[in-house]
Protein backbone atom coordinates (compact mmCIF):
# COMPACT_ATOMS: atom_id res chain seq x y z
CA UNK A 1 0.00 0.00 0.00
CA UNK A 2 1.27 3.45 -0.90
CA UNK A 3 2.03 5.86 1.92
CA UNK A 4 -0.60 8.50 2.63
CA UNK A 5 0.62 11.98 1.78
CA UNK A 6 -0.01 15.22 3.64
CA UNK A 7 -1.73 16.56 0.50
CA UNK A 8 -4.27 13.71 0.74
CA UNK A 9 -5.60 14.72 4.17
CA UNK A 10 -4.71 18.40 4.64
CA UNK A 11 -7.23 21.20 4.80
CA UNK A 12 -6.82 22.89 1.44
CA UNK A 13 -8.25 26.28 2.36
CA UNK A 14 -7.07 27.09 5.87
CA UNK A 15 -8.25 30.26 7.55
CA UNK A 16 -5.73 33.02 6.91
CA UNK A 17 -5.51 36.63 7.98
CA UNK A 18 -3.28 39.58 7.21
CA UNK A 19 -0.27 39.59 9.54
CA UNK A 20 -0.94 43.24 10.46
CA UNK A 21 -4.48 42.56 11.72
CA UNK A 22 -5.02 43.44 15.39
CA UNK A 23 -5.57 40.69 17.96
CA UNK A 24 -9.15 41.68 18.64
CA UNK A 25 -10.07 41.09 14.98
CA UNK A 26 -8.09 37.83 15.03
CA UNK A 27 -10.07 36.63 18.05
CA UNK A 28 -13.36 37.55 16.34
CA UNK A 29 -12.28 35.66 13.22
CA UNK A 30 -11.36 32.57 15.24
CA UNK A 31 -14.76 32.60 16.92
CA UNK A 32 -16.67 33.23 13.67
CA UNK A 33 -14.78 30.53 11.76
CA UNK A 34 -14.68 28.13 14.75
CA UNK A 35 -10.93 27.55 14.51
CA UNK A 36 -8.16 27.41 17.10
CA UNK A 37 -5.50 29.11 15.01
CA UNK A 38 -4.92 31.46 12.11
CA UNK A 39 -2.17 31.48 9.52
CA UNK A 40 -0.69 34.91 9.02
CA UNK A 41 0.06 35.86 5.45
CA UNK A 42 1.70 38.82 3.80
CA UNK A 43 -1.04 40.18 1.50
CA UNK A 44 1.53 41.93 -0.69
CA UNK A 45 3.20 38.61 -1.51
CA UNK A 46 0.03 36.61 -2.25
CA UNK A 47 0.16 33.47 -0.09
CA UNK A 48 3.49 33.97 1.68
CA UNK A 49 3.24 32.54 5.20
CA UNK A 50 4.82 34.90 7.73
CA UNK A 51 3.33 33.74 11.02
CA UNK A 52 1.03 31.51 13.01
CA UNK A 53 -1.41 32.65 15.68
CA UNK A 54 -3.10 30.31 18.15
CA UNK A 55 -5.68 30.85 20.86
CA UNK A 56 -2.86 30.53 23.39
CA UNK A 57 -1.06 33.49 21.80
CA UNK A 58 -4.14 35.67 22.19
CA UNK A 59 -4.69 34.49 25.77
CA UNK A 60 -1.06 35.27 26.57
CA UNK A 61 -1.48 38.80 25.19
CA UNK A 62 -4.73 39.23 27.11
CA UNK A 63 -3.04 38.23 30.37
CA UNK A 64 -0.12 40.59 29.76
CA UNK A 65 -2.18 43.51 28.45
CA UNK A 66 -5.72 44.84 28.83
CA UNK A 67 -8.64 43.98 26.59
CA UNK A 68 -8.43 47.44 25.02
CA UNK A 69 -4.77 46.86 24.12
CA UNK A 70 -5.78 43.95 21.85
CA UNK A 71 -6.85 46.58 19.30
CA UNK A 72 -3.28 47.93 19.24
CA UNK A 73 -1.33 44.67 19.06
CA UNK A 74 -0.79 43.19 15.61
CA UNK A 75 -0.94 39.43 15.09
CA UNK A 76 2.63 39.32 13.78
CA UNK A 77 3.84 40.91 17.04
CA UNK A 78 2.88 37.84 19.13
CA UNK A 79 3.45 35.18 16.48
CA UNK A 80 6.37 32.81 17.11
CA UNK A 81 9.40 33.69 15.01
CA UNK A 82 10.04 30.11 13.92
CA UNK A 83 7.20 28.24 12.29
CA UNK A 84 7.28 24.50 11.76
CA UNK A 85 5.96 23.66 8.30
CA UNK A 86 5.71 20.60 6.09
CA UNK A 87 5.59 19.91 2.36
CA UNK A 88 2.51 18.44 0.67
CA UNK A 89 4.47 15.46 -0.70
CA UNK A 90 5.55 14.39 2.82
CA UNK A 91 3.84 11.38 4.35
CA UNK A 92 1.47 11.63 7.29
CA UNK A 93 4.05 9.59 9.22
CA UNK A 94 6.53 12.41 8.55
CA UNK A 95 3.91 14.91 9.73
CA UNK A 96 3.31 12.97 12.94
CA UNK A 97 7.04 12.74 13.64
CA UNK A 98 7.40 16.48 13.10
CA UNK A 99 4.40 17.17 15.34
CA UNK A 100 5.88 15.01 18.09
CA UNK A 101 9.27 16.66 17.77
CA UNK A 102 7.97 20.23 17.74
CA UNK A 103 5.01 19.55 20.09
CA UNK A 104 2.65 21.31 17.63
CA UNK A 105 -0.71 19.82 16.72
CA UNK A 106 -0.97 21.82 13.49
CA UNK A 107 1.47 22.29 10.63
CA UNK A 108 1.09 24.74 7.74
CA UNK A 109 1.70 23.05 4.39
CA UNK A 110 4.06 24.97 2.12
CA UNK A 111 4.79 24.33 -1.56
CA UNK A 112 7.26 26.53 -3.46
CA UNK A 113 7.18 29.14 -0.67
CA UNK A 114 3.39 29.45 -0.82
CA UNK A 115 0.80 28.33 1.68
CA UNK A 116 -1.30 25.52 0.18
CA UNK A 117 -2.97 24.06 3.26
CA UNK A 118 -2.81 22.99 6.88
CA UNK A 119 -2.64 19.56 8.45
CA UNK A 120 -3.79 18.90 11.99
CA UNK A 121 -3.90 15.93 14.32
CA UNK A 122 -7.66 15.91 13.77
CA UNK A 123 -7.20 15.64 9.98
CA UNK A 124 -4.88 12.66 10.40
CA UNK A 125 -7.08 10.96 12.97
CA UNK A 126 -10.21 11.43 10.87
CA UNK A 127 -8.46 9.90 7.87
CA UNK A 128 -6.63 7.12 9.72
CA UNK A 129 -8.15 6.29 13.15
CA UNK A 130 -5.72 3.37 13.69
CA UNK A 131 -2.99 5.82 14.66
CA UNK A 132 -4.87 6.84 17.80
CA UNK A 133 -2.27 4.99 19.92
CA UNK A 134 0.46 7.20 18.43
CA UNK A 135 -1.59 10.29 19.26
CA UNK A 136 -1.97 9.10 22.86
CA UNK A 137 1.81 8.81 23.00
CA UNK A 138 2.08 12.35 21.59
CA UNK A 139 -0.25 13.66 24.31
CA UNK A 140 1.73 11.83 27.01
CA UNK A 141 5.00 13.28 25.76
CA UNK A 142 3.50 16.78 25.82
CA UNK A 143 2.08 16.24 29.31
CA UNK A 144 5.44 14.99 30.62
CA UNK A 145 7.23 17.97 29.10
CA UNK A 146 4.75 20.31 30.82
CA UNK A 147 5.30 18.51 34.15
CA UNK A 148 9.07 18.88 33.80
CA UNK A 149 8.63 22.62 33.16
CA UNK A 150 6.44 22.97 36.27
CA UNK A 151 8.98 21.06 38.38
CA UNK A 152 11.81 23.22 37.04
CA UNK A 153 9.87 26.41 37.90
CA UNK A 154 9.01 25.09 41.36
CA UNK A 155 12.66 24.30 42.08
CA UNK A 156 13.68 27.79 41.02
CA UNK A 157 11.19 29.32 43.45
CA UNK A 158 12.29 27.19 46.41
CA UNK A 159 14.90 28.61 48.72
CA UNK A 160 16.65 26.72 51.50
CA UNK A 161 16.74 28.46 54.86
CA UNK A 162 15.13 28.94 58.27
CA UNK A 163 11.33 28.98 58.34
CA UNK A 164 10.06 32.28 59.78
CA UNK A 165 7.07 30.45 61.28
CA UNK A 166 8.49 27.37 63.05
CA UNK A 167 12.26 28.03 62.96
CA UNK A 168 13.15 24.72 61.24
CA UNK A 169 15.64 24.52 58.40
CA UNK A 170 13.87 23.47 55.17
CA UNK A 171 13.01 24.54 51.66
CA UNK A 172 11.02 27.76 51.92
CA UNK A 173 8.30 29.38 49.89
CA UNK A 174 7.12 32.96 49.92
CA UNK A 175 3.65 33.06 51.48
CA UNK A 176 2.19 36.56 51.87
CA UNK A 177 5.65 38.06 52.18
CA UNK A 178 6.85 35.50 54.75
CA UNK A 179 9.32 32.70 53.99
CA UNK A 180 7.83 29.52 55.43
CA UNK A 181 8.31 25.77 55.02
CA UNK A 182 5.81 23.48 53.34
CA UNK A 183 4.53 22.10 56.68
CA UNK A 184 3.70 25.59 57.95
CA UNK A 185 2.13 26.53 54.63
CA UNK A 186 -0.09 23.44 54.71
CA UNK A 187 -1.19 24.19 58.28
CA UNK A 188 -2.11 27.81 57.44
Amino acid sequence: MEPILVSDVMTRYPITINAKTNLQECAKTMIAKKVGSLLLIDKSRKKKLVGFLSQKDILWALVKKSKEDLKNIRAIDVSPRKIATIKPNSTIDDALKKMKKTKFERLPVIHENELVGMITIKDILTFNPEIYTELEEFAQIREEAEKLQRIKKAKQKRIEGICEECGNRDFLQDFNGTLICENCRNSS
